[in-house]
């Protein structure tokens, strides 16, 4: 509906003025229309006119093109048109399904990447929450959206973690791996990365032997042999942070990844091709190492290939930026990590841009703040005071516990998904446990209290039966057939407003957005409930139950991008 007004109110501009225009229509505060332009206020100049004298001309255009289905149109303020729909036509935008303005492309987007041989901490699991709900934002938009998972299985990380897990063993013992419990392994290996991180820090013999143990685990991937103590006790371990992750979003209940990418497979690519741009003068010797110099580009310089000849991470995110182009061939590529990592990536993307310019430019960097308990300290892996995706899981757990409601792990879920996504993403998001299991207030657990009553009206009116929503939709008569009372076409109004709210969040890659409809619209149901009786209302009982029909349904749509379930009873 509202591509055909934005299209009708262009082609009256260009009937009375000759003027080709693009019109975006806006939804205003209810009380003043459904949609609203500012059209005539753009064109004075153009025309030469008086904004609301070109309103009124446009104005009485619309009412003769759309008069089926336009109510009334009016000019407000300096010129603003104001435009009110037709019961019916109001009514039909309801069973609208989001366009699909992404059909036919093909998008890329990472997310979640955790480490290896570390926990997956409570940063992770905001960006595994978050990039599962744009991911099917994208998804729901038409494209194919591949989903990938990039992880630093080589690494100074992987070095300080391999030096604490020798030093527990009490040597390169890898039979002694057996003695750690599957469900302390995460912890396990936490605790070695942090033992690690502060030799490396306060020791300079230990660094140096974490150094040697760095270029050992690259070795790893280039030998054949595997059977080496050093060797075995890696490949276990990686594997046990790669099982570890799998069940960890298996309990989350995320979409799967198409693909995880772990840095020893990108790096020879990454660190061929920066030794092909040193020849050509992209990047440059400096002390020893390989760097890009940015600050020509108003950057700063960063170290793609260290002295002692060990590509970093900037090395190894080039060869991973151009798998993904060899591999896909992309029209759009999202990455989303931490905040601290924005001008790092504006770095790596500027020196890809010297030499491949097309998935350079094709590449979107989202990023988010610092993710904290509520009362709690900024998460640091390397301190040992890391916050895990555990943590906060358990947290919800204990929080619903308090309450005495036993809440399923599905709510569970919900009160965390919901939590997380409900920010916008770019700001530090501090997670209470207490608030986001609240069954009142604007929580996950709230929305789907809210779908399961709705459904719950549904269910009763339909008696031993269950309704069948796809029914109701078929035919719009009991709904449009007489005028709407003025809280069942707020209602109607709100959920109508659902397809733009998506739109909006897809292009915004904001999901965000979605939280917030939500919620306002399962209050104006409330608003609507209190006040209007729906089963046993008489003649209105039909236009009701359809009304409920079509926030239920609604209420379902949004929570399934929420990646949130939406059970008929709670």
């Amino acid at each position: 509906m509202k591509q055909t007004l934005e299209q009708a109110v262009a082609a009256a501009v260009q009937e009375l003025f000759g003027i080709d225009t693009t019109v975006e229509l806006s939804r205003p505060d209810e009380q003043f229309g459904d949609y609203a332009t500012n059209i005539a206020l753009q064109l004075a100049g153009q025309v030469g006119k008086n904004p609301r004298e070109i309103g009124e001309e446009l104005a009485t255009s619309i009412r003769e093109r759309l008069a089926d289905t336009v109510n009334e149109v009016t000019v407000a303020g300096p010129g603003f048109l104001n435009i009110r729909l037709t019961d019916r036509a109001l009514a039909a935008t309801a069973r609208v399904e989001p366009m699909q303005p992404l059909a036919g492309k093909r998008i890329v987007i990472e997310y979640s990447d955790p480490n290896p041989l570390k926990p997956l901490h409570a940063g992770h699991l905001y960006t595994t929450l978050v990039g599962d709900t744009i991911a099917r934002l994208i998804e729901r938009a038409g494209a194919e959206t591949i989903r990938i998972n990039y992880g630093g299985d080589v690494g100074l990380h992987v070095g300080k973690s391999m030096w604490g897990i020798i030093e527990r063993l009490g040597g390169a013992l890898p039979e002694k791996l057996a003695e750690v419990p599957e469900s302390e392994r995460p912890a396990w290996l936490g605790a070695c990365y942090v033992a690690g991180t502060s030799a490396y820090e306060d020791d300079e013999a230990a660094k140096a032997t974490i150094i040697d143990l760095n270029k050992r685990v690259y070795q790893l991937h280039t030998d054949s042999d595997h059977s080496s103590p050093f060797a075995q006790i890696y490949w276990t371990v990686r594997q046990w942070s790669y099982d570890y992750f799998k069940t960890l979003y298996d309990q989350l209940q995320i979409v799967p990844f198409a693909r995880f990418i772990p840095e020893s497979e990108v790096t020879p690519l990454g660190v061929r091709t920066v030794q092909e741009q040193l020849a050509r003068g992209v990047y440059k010797k400096s002390d020893g190492a390989v760097v890009f110099d940015g600050e020509a580009l108003g950057l700063h310089t960063r170290v793609f290939i260290n002295s002692h000849g060990v590509p970093t991470y900037e090395a190894k995110d080039v060869g991973l930026s151009l798998t993904k182009w060899n591999d896909y061939h992309f029209d759009e590529s999202i990455i989303i990590t931490a905040n601290e990592q924005e001008q790092y990536m504006q770095v790596v993307i500027a020196s890809i841009t010297q030499f491949a310019p097309e998935p350079a430019e094709r590449t979107k960097h989202l990023t988010h703040g610092v993710v904290k308990m509520q009362g709690g300290v900024k998460m640091s892996s390397r301190k040992g005071n890391t916050v895990t995706a555990l943590d906060i899981l358990d947290a919800a757990r204990a929080a619903g516990a308090e309450t005495g409601t036993n809440p399923s792990e599905d709510t569970i879920l919900a009160a965390v998904k919901y939590a997380f996504v409900r920010n916008r993403i770019g700001g530090d998001i501090v997670y209470d446990p207490k608030e986001s299991i609240a069954l009142e207030g604007n929580s996950g657990p709230y929305l789907q209290y809210a779908y399961a009553r709705a459904r719950s009206i549904l269910v009763r009116a339909a008696g031993d039966g269950q309704p069948d929503s796809s029914q109701a939709h078929d035919t719009d008569d009991a709904l449009v057939a007489g005028a709407l009372q003025d809280d069942e076409r707020s209602l109607l109004w709100k959920i109508t407003e659902y397809p733009e709210i998506v739109a909006k969040a897809t292009n915004e890659l904001m999901p965000h957005h979605i939280c917030t409809y939500l919620y306002e619209l399962a209050q104006r149901f409330n608003q609507f409930y209190e006040h209007n009786r729906v089963i046993g209302s008489g003649d209105r009982e039909a236009v009701r139950l359809q009304l409920v029909a079509y926030y239920a349904d609604t209420l379902k749509n949004g929570l399934d991008l929420l990646g949130i379930a939406a059970a008929d009873r709670l």
